[in-house]
């Protein structure tokens, strides 16, 4: 089988990732031990999506205004990477999809929001020898959906755009995706529904992972 794409640059939570237990712990851990009301885990999935700072600033009382929002902060980041494998595991069929763009010679990347260690600890952890880069945030680089992660993904990887496709489950990815110039898969089985992500401009959805090799 020869694939319309070189290149499969991905998001990780909630298209790879089934990370939203180990979030909402993580985030009602830091809440309740600065004394602040928890939150659902309806409440976290719709907060994900823009990095773990965004996360808290919208599950924190008044966000940034808060008094004590960077100890929330620190707290969950303390909390989130000594536990982000207590419940974190791939979707079902992860795996095999991953394996079979491998084995027909595909580059594969992910590139999140989710602090760099983090990214690179659970690339390794779930994904080693199936990954060719992972990227998390840092200082140096503008998160998504500005296209800095994508663009140093494609760079050390050494493929131009024409060669990628995006693959998210957010309006943040669509956005992404839009922002690098390249084309957009949005999966149903994430943190938004199909609804919500047609609302937000999606066009192409796969239900399962085998789709994408078999439909791209």
């Amino acid at each position: 089988m020869i694939y319309k794409y070189s290149t499969y640059i991905f998001d990780l939570d909630g298209t790879l990732l089934d990370s939203l237990t180990d979030l909402h712990l993580s985030c009602n851990y830091a809440l309740k031990t600065c004394g602040m009301p928890e939150r659902t885990y309806d409440e976290v999935r719709m907060f994900v999506g823009n990095g773990v700072k965004k996360l808290m600033e919208r599950a924190v009382p008044d966000g940034l205004e808060n008094p004590r929002f960077e100890e929330a902060y620190s707290l969950f980041r303390q909390y989130y990477l000594q536990h982000n494998l207590d419940h974190t595991h791939p979707y079902p069929g992860i795996m095999d999809m991953l394996r079979t763009l491998k084995a027909h010679h595909c580059k594969v990347a992910i590139v999140s929001n989710k602090f760099y260690k983090a990214t690179q600890d659970l690339a390794l952890h779930f994904f080693d020898g199936l990954i060719d880069v992972a990227i998390g945030e840092r200082e140096d680089i503008r998160k998504k959906p500005a296209p800095d992660t994508v663009v140093e993904a494609m760079r050390q990887i050494g493929v131009d755009r024409e060669e990628c496709v995006y693959i998210g489950d957010s309006d943040v990815d669509i956005e992404t995706a839009q922002n690098s110039g390249m084309p957009c898969i949005s999966v149903l089985w994430g943190f938004r529904d199909k609804d919500f992500l047609t609302a937000h401009g999606a066009t192409d959805f796969v239900s399962t992972p085998s789709d994408i090799t078999t439909l791209f």
